[in-house]
């Protein structure tokens, strides 16, 4: 049995109103004086959770990945490798992104924009995590040529490449601006990929 501290239970609240309130005003917008105010709670009590900006940032970040992979990630791991495992990956994805949870749309895709010129623990947690997404990508590629579903010669590193930059276009054609088309030529440019 799983036993849940009282003060691990409030952070899991205030961290899931904190990924909330970033995929709004932004990682930059995140203080501990802003989700304290959104919380209606003090700054001093925060503080104590979080010790720092930065600190809070990484952590959201970190709390949102995991929300990624219990959403996306796992569920999609648990298909058959090959192309149902990368239809899985790209139709949870897409799930992801229709349906976020995230009031102002994919986190990850606002942090990519916001801190890709910058310096500090908060972009390289950023970078690390959209690099390990890429890995499981290009992993799940891979174990598909293992498996004699794609050609040998095939870069798995450019598929994970290319099936990113799809669901890119289709985060930007969805949300800003609008394309009732954007799931559809999302789903063609996936297939394309696809021997």
């Amino acid at each position: 049995m799983v036993t849940t501290t009282k003060g691990a239970v409030t952070k899991h609240a205030v961290l899931e109103r904190a990924v909330a309130l970033a995929s709004r005003v932004g990682l930059g917008g995140l203080t501990i004086g802003t989700l304290a105010e959104d919380l209606d709670l003090s700054k001093s009590g925060l503080f104590g959770h979080f010790k720092s900006k930065e600190a809070l940032q990484v952590q959201v970040l970190d709390h949102a990945a995991e929300r990624f992979v219990q959403a996306v990630i796992r569920p999609a791991l648990a298909q058959p490798r090959g192309v149902p495992r990368l239809r899985a990956i790209f139709e949870k994805w897409l799930d992801w992104a229709r349906s976020s949870p995230m009031p102002g749309g994919c986190l990850f895709v606002a942090a990519a924009t916001e801190l890709d010129d910058k310096t500090g623990p908060v972009r390289d947690r950023l970078e690390q995590l959209q690099r390990d997404w890429l890995g499981v990508m290009a992993t799940s590629y891979r174990k598909g040529i293992e498996a004699g579903q794609f050609p040998a010669d095939a870069d798995p590193d450019q598929f994970a490449h290319d099936m990113y930059g799809v669901m890119l276009a289709y985060h930007h054609a969805h949300r800003l601006l609008r394309d009732p088309k954007a799931e559809a030529r999302a789903r063609h440019a996936f297939e394309a990929l696809l021997p």
